[in-house]
């Protein structure tokens, strides 16, 4: 899907991103799936949106590979879809932790943490950081968007 953002810069792995996962209803199903939630009507009930409003992300999530469909039949009823994260949609959980940070950090409630990810064997609470090479953890002030070997050179230095 090529959008007047990606078209202007198709390299931009943001940009890229964004056009899957950029919008408020998008990031918001992707998190209820990690709580477990694989049905149109537990989506609908736990974030009250609008059914044709998730009816289109989850088609949008499915077609960027992010979910898959399967069908299932509770007893005495039709037969339904659910939606199931993918290897792709799991690996959206440190762009959900990221986010969790950093509104915890920058736009806290007083209540604390609604969520926390932590070590399922140890149920240590973790946080996201920048490891460098060696192994240690690189403080925020010191990290510096780089070029990378897929820049064009429209892109800033």
């Amino acid at each position: 899907m090529v959008t007047a953002i990606t078209a202007r810069n198709p390299r931009c792995s943001i940009a890229r991103s964004l056009e899957v996962i950029g919008d408020k209803w998008t990031l918001l199903v992707v998190r209820e799936a990690f709580w477990g939630r694989t049905r149109f009507a537990d989506f609908r009930e736990s974030l009250g949106v609008a059914p044709d409003v998730l009816t289109d992300r989850l088609t949008k999530l499915v077609a960027a590979g992010v979910f898959e469909r399967r069908a299932y039949r509770a007893i005495g009823e039709r037969a339904r879809e659910e939606y199931l994260l993918t290897e792709t949609g799991r690996a959206l959980l440190p762009v959900l932790a990221a986010l969790t940070q950093w509104g915890d950090d920058n736009r806290p409630t007083g209540f604390g943490p609604a969520a926390e990810f932590a070590d399922a064997r140890t149920e240590e609470v973790l946080r996201l950081a920048f490891i460098n090479g060696s192994g240690e953890e690189v403080d925020v002030d010191h990290v510096a968007l780089a070029r990378g070997p897929g820049a064009s050179v429209r892109d800033p230095t």
